[in-house]
């Protein structure tokens, strides 16, 4: 029998540019609706999608075939125009580059859902820049700080 089976995981993470509080209550759930959309079209499984007014995090079971990089630079082009079509904020909106993939195991699945639904409760304690620190130091990934997102605020 041939085939490919696998078993992907992936968390991704990126933020509004200079990290501002511009996705909004009102119209939040129509953006992780499109956002769901444009996975599911380009053939991945949405497991868990939310944020915060300054970033999101979305999770995802991913095939081999899908090139995350690309993925990710579709949906944040996408959403952004979406966003701007819809004249959701009168901001200049625009997502800031660069994101984080963060992958897990299978058995993860079920506490990194219960993470991203639960990003506004969490976000009352813990800043973003921690929280995005925190996962890096968690996955071990080496960083320059010179590198990572532009901060307006250094306590938001």
């Amino acid at each position: 029998m041939s085939g490919t089976f696998s078993q992907i995981y992936i968390q991704i993470v990126f933020a509004v540019k200079y990290k501002e509080a511009l996705i909004q209550t009102l119209w939040e759930k129509k953006l992780y609706k499109y956002i769901t959309g444009i996975v599911q079209n380009k053939g991945q499984k949405m497991l868990a999608i939310n944020g915060t007014t300054n970033h999101i995090h979305f999770f995802i079971e991913m095939k081999p075939t899908c090139c995350l990089s690309d993925l990710v630079r579709e949906i944040k082009k996408s959403s952004n125009t979406f966003i701007k079509d819809n004249k959701f904020t009168k901001f200049n909106f625009q997502w800031q580059g660069g994101f984080g993939a963060f992958s897990y195991n299978h058995s993860a699945i079920d506490n990194v859902v219960k993470y991203i639904h639960n990003q506004k409760e969490y976000h009352k304690k813990q800043t973003f820049k921690n929280e995005y620190l925190k996962l890096l130091e968690l996955f071990e990934i080496e960083y320059k700080e010179e590198y990572l997102f532009e901060w307006i605020d250094e306590n938001k």
